[in-house]
């Protein structure tokens, strides 16, 4: 897990997605995978087929070479590899997310029935099944906002629990604040004791931030307790920091219903790159310095294209 991996949409290639692939490969001492899938063809006569496939792979060609020239751009000792491969490219993007520290994709904004159901479909699934954090870069990170800040959605669940720790260990590489968010959606007891909620709430949020300030001296906390439906205020959170972390935990086969609601939602209308923790998750599991050791030692050469 000495890498960082980069989905590659050759038809609209997101260069927010791919700046901020490299940016973060620089920060943990990483290298940096790109990858381009090509899809099945199918629906096709098979002179069609074979015409059609050989001209996505010709543009997924070019689409990697293009991203590899602009990652030496901006980074030119950062070192890179490049992998292009056949099949369903959220399926592609699983199987290589096993090995990955990080997974980083944009997003096409695709409609919710083509999300579910289309080949093509990438974010959703990929969030959904992946076995480290994925990053979906949909909006530019505001890193003209001052002080730099990142936001974790916090609810005392054990897979919030996985989104704190990622997002201190990332807020600390990134020399940046954290706002940890806990939303108390309005309640359907027309008579609950407001103020009696909000001293609990208050109190499992800090409980689900203890310790980290001694671990991360350099990582202010600051803790935040709103009313309101959970995508509505996170997205809100959303709009002046530099990425938004959250936990997954749902379960079941369609990936939408594994996703979670709140996350299905956040990826949506976040106004900054999500980052989904998937449970289980421990820290250090991307940044612990025996991994950067491993990077910096050790040799990166491109896969051959299967």
């Amino acid at each position: 897990m000495n890498e960082i991996l980069l989905g590659i949409d050759p038809r609209e290639q997101s260069i927010p997605a791919l700046v901020w692939a490299a940016d973060e490969a620089v920060r943990r001492a990483l290298a940096l995978r790109l990858v381009v899938a090509v899809p099945p063809a199918h629906d096709r006569l098979r002179y069609d087929a074979l015409a059609h496939q050989s001209a996505l792979r010709l543009r997924a060609e070019s689409a990697i070479a293009n991203a590899e020239d602009l990652v030496q751009e901006l980074h030119g000792g950062l070192r890179t590899a490049t992998e292009l491969v056949n099949g369903v490219p959220a399926t592609v993007l699983h199987d290589l997310a096993a090995h990955a520290a990080l997974v980083v994709v944009g997003s096409r904004r695709l409609g919710r029935a083509a999300e579910a159901f289309s080949e093509s479909s990438v974010v959703v699934p990929l969030t959904a099944r992946a076995e480290c954090p994925v990053v979906v870069v949909r909006e530019r990170e505001h890193g003209a906002v001052h002080p730099p800040t990142l936001v974790v959605g916090v609810d005392g669940s054990e897979s919030s629990q996985g989104a704190v720790a990622f997002a201190v260990e990332e807020a600390g590489l990134r020399e940046a604040r954290l706002r940890a968010v806990w939303v108390w959606p309005p309640s359907v007891v027309a008579h609950d004791d407001v103020a009696e909620g909000l001293a609990e709430r208050r109190r499992l949020l800090a409980e689900s931030v203890a310790g980290w300030a001694q671990r991360y001296p350099n990582v202010a906390i600051s803790q935040e307790v709103v009313r309101g439906h959970p995508v509505e205020q996170l997205a809100l959170a959303s709009q002046q920091s530099l990425a938004l972390v959250v936990g997954r935990r749902g379960r079941g086969g369609y990936s939408g219903m594994r996703l979670g609601s709140t996350v299905h939602g956040l990826l949506h209308r976040a106004m900054c790159p999500v980052i989904t923790v998937p449970l289980p998750w421990r820290e250090g599991r991307t940044g612990d310095p025996a991994w950067a050791d491993r990077s910096r030692s050790g040799t990166t050469r491109p896969a051959p294209a299967r």
